[in-house]
């Protein structure tokens, strides 16, 4: 017999990667670390959880995969310093993969115009 429960949780809308949905613990739980240890993160400013009522922090999937960036860069012997370039630059990296495929997606929908094959005379 099929439970009740299980059918209903299935039909939860699943949260984008940007909406704020996890407590702190939750987040520190997910991400395997302390909750001090992410509230020194906001500090620092290298993950900015959205805020409740302006004090409770609420972290977004996307958030979370930062802080297990940070751990597994840190796990690696780099320090805060070395962590926070580091993604600063790998954020760069990404805003300019996507302005590359975007200039070339333009490119190429403008080649489509601009190209049509010439029919060929039959002899």
């Amino acid at each position: 017999m099929a439970d009740p429960t299980r059918s209903r949780i299935r039909h939860l809308p699943r949260p984008d990667d940007d909406q704020p949905v996890y407590v702190i613990s939750v987040a520190a739980s997910l991400a395997g670390l302390h909750p001090q240890t992410l509230r020194q993160y906001d500090r620092l400013g290298l993950v900015s959880p959205a805020r409740v009522n302006g004090r409770n922090r609420l972290y977004s999937v996307r958030d979370i995969s930062l802080l297990r960036r940070v751990q597994q860069l840190g796990d690696t012997g780099v320090n805060l310093s070395g962590i926070i370039r580091i993604i600063k630059l790998e954020e760069e990296v990404e805003m300019l993969r996507e302005r590359i495929d975007d200039l070339t997606s333009e490119q190429h929908s403008r080649a489509l115009v601009l190209a049509r094959p010439r029919r060929r005379r039959s002899s």
